[in-house]
């Protein structure tokens, strides 16, 4: 079985002009291919809402303590526009962050735009349900996901409660 294969996976799109059904969503889609490539269920279907930071915090709020999932992924408002809420409403939201993903993500990115170092992704746990924000862009989004998906299992299980030391799990 793939690595992460079992998890269970929500994608949340951050965009005003697709929420108010201006611009069609292309991130979602493909987080959830790249995720489909991999044995990984995302369902429900990608969830879009406007950039709001009140709103983005509830749904996250909502969304980890239900235990629907055990990964929410965010796509799009991590840049340095004015409406580019997505880290504050994540960093109001999780318990404990993980700045080694946002650290990872940059790095990825960087590799291949140097606009990348204005990215303010970062990843957090609630509940043990760990929250990536990723770029909003469809290609920067999947790079952004392949670059930490590798420690997303092992991050989740150890959330979780996995007691086995890590070099063993």
């Amino acid at each position: 079985m793939t690595p992460g294969a079992d998890l269970r996976v929500r994608i949340l799109v951050l965009s005003d002009r697709c929420a108010r059904g201006e611009r069609e969503d292309r991130s979602g889609p493909a987080l959830a291919a790249w995720l489909d490539g991999r044995g990984v269920d995302a369902a429900p279907p990608v969830t879009v809402l406007p950039d709001d930071q009140a709103r983005i915090a509830a749904w996250l709020r909502t969304t980890c303590e239900e235990g629907s999932c055990d990964v929410i992924l965010t796509c799009g408002g991590t840049g340095v526009a004015r409406r580019d809420l997505t880290p504050e409403a994540t960093r109001s939201v999780v318990e404990i962050e993980l700045p080694g993903f946002g650290e990872a993500m940059r790095a990825a990115g960087r590799a291949s735009q140097l606009r990348a170092i204005i990215g303010r992704g970062l990843a957090g746990l609630r509940r043990g349900v760990l929250v990536i924000n990723l770029p909003g862009s469809p290609g920067a989004a999947v790079e952004n996901l392949a670059a930490v998906w590798p420690a997303v299992a092992h991050t989740v299980a150890k959330a979780q409660g996995d007691q086995k030391p890590c070099g063993e799990s």
